[in-house]
């Protein structure tokens, strides 16, 4: 098990083994036809622009996987979002976990669309209609074991970490991502997200009525693209049992920051919204990969976790603990502590024991040589009712580990967590006017939470 707090050294900026780089062409998702849009309502493929993250970033390269400030864990990179032609993607799933684990990747998710065919009609209607059809319809339960089989012979404990899982995916709300159960689910009502979260509640093989009924309590979700969908999960609709796992909000999706996604339309900030409902997700970053090259465009989203053990049962572990960070750049270690001025470390993702007070904040970023003298902020976000509070920005250079202080209130909202950005370009999609964090993102640690004690 870890242990938070404890200080160990090394050499930083350590370079990972060089990767194979297909020799084939790399494509990019051709755009769905007909039936397809209907998933991608509201949408539509964002432009990369992470160039300015990393211009001189290549594949292979990346920081030592030790922290300096914690112990007991290691860092795996993964991408927990992919497409195949089982749904809207373009490419053949039977090639998606080898690309992935040829990018330098070690954990790697494929989670096709689940839409309206979790049924014998859509095993009929598989094989009799065009293409188009899977666009829209998602995945049948063929498809569903057909990816096992993939995932179960990529899995290879201690060296990669193939995980099956899908994108259940309703049109106006959103979608949302499930990972590690034995059954999927398809959209069952339209326009309200309770169905879904009953199903997440509900132990597999439950009998009702004489009749064996499916169920997700055996498994893990998170929140995709959000606000890219105008029902936003019915303005993240909190449901306290599944507090402890919906795991996840992805701030990185292919190349956007949705940071301040909506806001020119006059929405809130996602991360405000879903925070402030009650939900307790941690930040990721995908690829939501629609493409054939799985794992290899530079600039797209990815998720750093701290594993205990490189297997399923240690990244499961790791994603309930929130203990992971978003980035859109390879090789990028991230890690962060928080410590009350009369209290223990807590890793990013952790709960504070305190209403209010002074918390150090400590945070070791690395990526490889060419980024050490690198110029980048930190900024420690907390709760507004529309955008984020920024309550420090500091600026530092990448090398030495970070100490920067904060003053917390509960009193002004529960949660806390730490932006990385590049103050020399520009957000995509930026916030408010003067907004600090109007500047390019290049990595955001999990949550941490305030929770005062009783008595």
């Amino acid at each position: 098990m870890c242990t938070d707090g404890h200080h160990h050294s090394h050499a930083d900026g350590g370079e990972s083994r060089p990767l194979r780089v297909p020799t084939g062409p790399m494509s990019r998702r051709t755009f769905a036809q007909a039936g397809g849009g209907l998933l991608l309502a509201a949408g539509g493929v964002g432009a990369v622009t992470g160039t300015a993250l990393s211009s001189d970033a290549a594949p292979g390269r990346g920081a030592s996987r030790t922290s300096r400030i914690t112990r007991g864990t290691h860092l795996v990179h993964a991408d927990l979002h992919n497409h195949t032609l089982m749904s809207d993607g373009d490419g053949d799933p039977a090639l998606a976990f080898d690309s992935m684990r040829a990018a330098g990747l070690d954990v790697a998710a494929l989670t096709d669309h689940a839409t309206i065919s979790d049924n014998v009609l859509g095993e009929v209607l598989a094989g009799l209609l065009p293409p188009e059809y899977k666009q829209l319809a998602g995945i049948h339960q063929g498809d569903w074991a057909q990816t096992k089989a993939y995932a179960d012979a990529a899995d290879t404990d201690g060296a990669f970490t193939a995980i099956r899982g899908f994108e259940w995916s309703e049109p106006l709300l959103g979608h949302v991502n499930v990972w590690f159960t034995e059954h999927y689910v398809d959209v069952l009502q339209a326009g309200v997200m309770q169905p879904l979260l009953d199903w997440l509640a509900r132990e597999p093989g439950l009998v009702l009525d004489g009749a064996v009924l499916d169920g997700g309590a055996d498994g893990l979700a998170g929140f995709n693209h959000p606000g890219r969908e105008p029902g936003r999960f019915q303005e993240f609709h909190y449901d306290e049992r599944m507090r402890d796992r919906i795991v996840s909000l992805e701030m990185f999706n292919r190349g956007d920051d949705y940071l301040f996604e909506g806001w020119a339309d006059g929405k809130s900030s996602p991360l405000c919204a879903c925070l402030n409902a009650g939900w307790r997700t941690g930040i990721a970053g995908v690829t939501d990969e629609h493409g054939t090259d799985w794992g290899f465009p530079e600039g797209k989203g990815r998720t750093g976790l701290w594993v205990t053990h490189h297997t399923r049962g240690g990244v499961k572990r790791a994603m309930k603990r929130r203990r992971f960070f978003a980035t859109r750049t390879s090789g990028l270690r991230l890690d962060a502590i928080a410590t009350p001025r009369r209290g223990k470390p807590v890793r990013m993702g952790g709960t504070l024991p305190m209403s209010k007070g002074l918390v150090k904040i400590r945070l070791d970023l690395a990526r490889d040589r060419s980024w050490r003298g690198r110029r980048l902020n930190a900024q420690v976000l907390r709760p507004g009712p529309e955008a984020p509070e920024v309550v420090a920005v500091e600026e530092f250079t990448v090398g030495p580990v970070l100490d920067l202080r904060v003053k917390v209130d509960v009193e002004d909202g529960d949660w806390m967590l730490v932006r990385i950005s590049d103050p020399d370009e520009p957000n995509a999609s930026p916030g408010p006017d003067g907004h600090p964090c109007n500047d390019l993102g290049v990595a955001y640690t999990s949550p941490w939470w305030l929770e005062p004690q009783a008595g």
